[in-house]
């Protein structure tokens, strides 16, 4: 199933993303969660890959068994960091000979301990580059782009950001899936925004329901993104008690989950950062159009 075909005429798209775990374990472990996740009958999941694209070999394994194993749809990341235009050819000609129907297509962050995104010579400098590659070469590919309700931290300006994010819908992308946050109001003013700059694919809210106060804080100034007062009070309250702030973050979430289904949302994308159970309770507790 192509990507686009989750969201609309009736249908409400659900979607994980996992990433390549760092040992056998870790893999067993992750499995274990593809197996429970895809109770809840998926629309599609997707994997991500290291920084320059350190685990592509590993992605492709991932949702090659996800598709194989469990019958789901499931979509691949693929960036800009350190490929050649050619070797991305090469990537998306393996993944599409595994049977693979999405990408999610992104411009890719730095390296570690790099500064800036800089292209390898004969590489691409922008998502929206990827998006023309695939859409030129490729074009029965669903592929998906990453938007930002707070604006990514590399754009001068808003508006800047939502002309980058056009190109990148301009140049074929079906469906913009955003990056994490935990005020409803960003995304309902994201929306709106993309509507006005004419874009007119889905916008799918990204989640990332709070496992720990600590975890949360780097994840979240590494992206960009910021917490609400009312939620950082109720994890400080909870000291060091990790369930607690576990079941602040669910709570938490399951209202975030029930205000964006009252606002008309086409689907929810959530990251599972490779652990199931935040994320269960959450679908428990909020049921979801169609499932």
């Amino acid at each position: 199933m192509k990507i686009q075909q989750a969201y609309g005429a009736g249908r409400f798209g659900l979607s994980f993303e996992l990433f390549p775990p760092k040992t056998s374990q870790g893999k067993v472990n992750l499995f274990r969660h593809v197996e429970r996740l895809s109770s809840f009958r998926p629309s599609y999941m997707t994997c991500t890959y290291g920084a320059g694209g350190s685990t592509q070999d590993a992605t492709l394994e991932i949702v090659s068994r996800v598709y194989q194993e469990f019958d789901l749809p499931v979509a691949t990341h693929l960036t800009c960091v350190g490929r050649t235009t050619d070797q991305l050819r090469e990537y998306l000609s393996e993944a599409r000979a595994r049977g693979i129907e999405n990408v999610v297509a992104l411009r890719g962050d730095p390296p570690q301990g790099v500064d800036a995104f800089r292209p390898v010579e004969g590489g691409l400098s922008y998502a929206n580059e990827l998006v023309a590659l695939i859409r030129s070469d490729f074009p029965e590919f669903g592929i998906a782009v990453g938007g930002y309700p707070e604006t990514h931290q590399e754009a001068p300006s808003r508006a800047v950001d939502l002309e980058n994010l056009k190109r990148k819908v301009d140049a074929g992308a079906n469906v913009v899936i955003t990056q994490l946050f935990y005020d409803n109001h960003d995304f309902f003013r994201f929306r709106d925004q993309c509507s006005e700059v004419g874009i007119g694919v889905p916008i799918v809210p990204g989640l990332l329901p709070v496992l720990a106060f600590s975890q949360i804080q780097r994840i979240v100034s590494l992206c960009g993104a910021r917490l609400p007062g009312e939620l950082v009070r109720d994890l400080q309250a909870a000291g060091d008690d990790q369930q607690s702030q576990r079941e602040i973050g669910v709570a938490f979430a399951v209202r975030q989950v029930e205000a964006l289904l009252e606002a008309g949302i086409p689907g929810l994308h959530f990251y599972v950062l490779n652990r199931s159970e935040a994320v269960e309770q959450v679908l428990r507790a909020v049921p979801l159009p169609g499932r």
